[in-house]
């Protein structure tokens, strides 16, 4: 933990590491977070504080000066915050959690409320989102941990492989009947948004996309999803844990369990220089 505004600790890490690559692997922020900070300091100052080269980062007269001063910080820091994290210990901590609706609901939420009665201070913020967001909350600081999709993990990222996600074909009761063939040639998908995939990579597996027709139903919500399939305005692939209920209770039907799609997913987050308690126990008890 540093005391120091943003922009001062981005410098500090600089001169520390050498390169605004090294900076921006213990600061936990990309490489043009960094720069950006960086650049709003000099510009507030006024000045230039580094010579770049191809060797990195070396610090002008004024920079040498500004380093001056944030060493001096740093020791009046270090005897505040013995005070400091020592009241810390008795304070309500918040830890933000983004990713798709279906794998908080059926697996992070359960696994992490368990937690409460170890660390009582502890504070829960779930944003259940199927979009792009949540990797840019992640990089903007927004959230502690993020579900990703492999390709959405960059090296700068601590992550931890999940178990992957298994979805389905799931239709309205009242088809229980109707051969999945003539489903996929008259019945609509029903999608998150224009660039919501899963349905279509669930039938390209099985060269199934040809035949489905091209107009869908779009509902930002999963649980909007549900309700359409089960009034029978189309059909979608879901989560086989979140629609487990639902086939339960008689709103779902699998349409078919031949055809599944295992959705690979990291939980992600960046690097901490100490890990706390309640760090560690959230990392086991995700899987």
């Amino acid at each position: 933990m540093s005391l120091l505004s943003p922009p001062l600790e981005a410098f500090w890490a600089v001169v520390r590491k050498g390169t605004v690559q090294d900076a921006s692997y213990i600061l936990g922020i990309t490489q043009t977070g960094v720069t950006q900070r960086i650049r709003s300091l000099e510009k507030q100052l006024q000045t230039t504080l580094f010579i770049r080269s191809r060797k990195g980062m070396k610090l002008t007269n004024e920079g040498e000066a500004l380093l001056q001063f944030v060493k001096g910080s740093l020791e009046i820091e270090g005897m505040a915050l013995s005070k400091i994290q020592k009241a810390a210990k008795d304070s309500i901590t918040e830890v933000y959690i983004s990713g798709p609706p279906s794998i908080l609901r059926s697996r992070v939420i359960p696994n992490l409320l368990p937690l409460k009665s170890r660390f009582p201070l502890l504070r829960f913020r779930f944003n259940l989102s199927d979009t792009t967001d949540n990797v840019e909350s992640l990089k903007s600081g927004q959230c502690d941990f993020a579900v990703l999709e492999p390709h959405q993990v960059t090296r700068e990222m601590d992550s931890k492989i999940l178990k992957a996600e298994r979805y389905c074909l799931y239709g309205p009761a009242s088809w229980k009947r109707r051969l999945l063939p003539d489903i996929l040639k008259t019945e609509p998908i029903i999608a998150h948004h224009s660039s919501d995939l899963m349905t279509y990579n669930l039938l390209s597996k099985y060269k199934l996309k040809s035949v489905t027709q091209s107009e869908r139903h779009y509902a930002n919500s999963t649980d909007a999803i549900r309700l359409m399939i089960s009034r029978g305005l189309g059909y979608a692939a879901l989560s086989e844990d979140y629609a487990a209920d639902f086939v339960k209770s008689g709103d779902l039907i699998k349409l078919s369990s031949q055809h599944v799609y295992d959705l690979k997913l990291s939980l992600c987050w960046y690097p901490r220089v100490n890990r706390p308690d309640y760090i560690q126990a959230i990392l086991k008890s995700l899987a």
